[in-house]
């Protein structure tokens, strides 16, 4: 259902397609949603089953704010918005999208694996983050210097300059702006290569972690569930 309630999201903002079958979005919608809030409601009322949720009021509070439950609170409001009077926050709609794709997460073991890389290599990842702000802000202020003088509009400030700081640093080079002057075009071709640089290290730093995460996993399938030693394969 998350699966076809994504794919109807999508092909709703096709005017041709809506237009055709308005019924059956609007019914889709509203028996998905229906479904979905009495799943959500249940998984409240049966978490006490847990002993860390039993407490019949706190329990379930506590329950209802993990991240999970957020995800289906997200994924439920936009739909309920235009009974309590907010109908232009329907806009929140978008985020729906946002949270059936975290959902999916539940079911697929390779979305979860990757939801364990990112928690192990949070530091590392959040390093490689405030490095490229760094330079981000350094390149910016380069080039401001460099290049103002010679193209005011488009250099006008550092905060300006930034723009083309980020295609740059992202490779991605749009050509809509671009240095003139020798020393900023010197400096250009030093931040590019830099950009490539640092933005191979989250890609280092993700497989590394997806490799160490299967490793262990393979070190757990080996385990034996009675006296927990590793099974010899030999």
């Amino acid at each position: 259902m998350i699966v076809v309630n994504t794919a109807a999201q999508i092909l709703e903002t096709v005017d041709a397609v809506y237009d055709a079958v308005p019924w059956f979005f609007s019914t889709l919608e509203i028996v998905s949603m229906v479904i979905f809030t009495v799943e959500y409601v249940l998984r409240i009322w049966s978490c006490t089953a847990e002993t860390r949720y039993a407490h019949p009021v706190f329990g379930r509070l506590r329950f209802a704010v993990t991240p999970l439950l957020l995800i289906d609170f997200l994924a439920l409001a936009p739909f309920y918005l235009p009974f309590l009077g907010m109908e232009d926050l329907r806009t929140l709609r978008a985020l729906r999208l946002l949270a059936w794709a975290a959902r999916l997460g539940r079911y697929f073991e390779g979305i979860r694996t990757l939801g364990k890389v990112l928690q192990s290599k949070a530091l590392e990842l959040m390093t490689v983050v405030l490095v490229l702000a760094v330079m981000l802000i350094l390149a910016s202020a380069m080039m401001y210097y460099a290049e103002h003088h010679a193209q005011p509009e488009a250099f006008g400030s550092i905060p300006e300059s930034m723009w083309w700081s980020i295609i740059t640093l992202t490779t991605v080079g749009y050509g809509d702006v671009s240095p003139v002057t020798p020393l900023g075009k010197f400096m250009a071709g030093v931040i590019a290569v830099m950009g490539i640089g640092m933005f191979a290290l989250p890609a280092g730093i993700l497989g590394s972690g997806f490799l160490a995460e299967i490793q262990k996993r393979d070190q757990e399938g080996r385990v034996c569930p009675h006296c927990g030693l590793l099974i010899d394969d030999e």
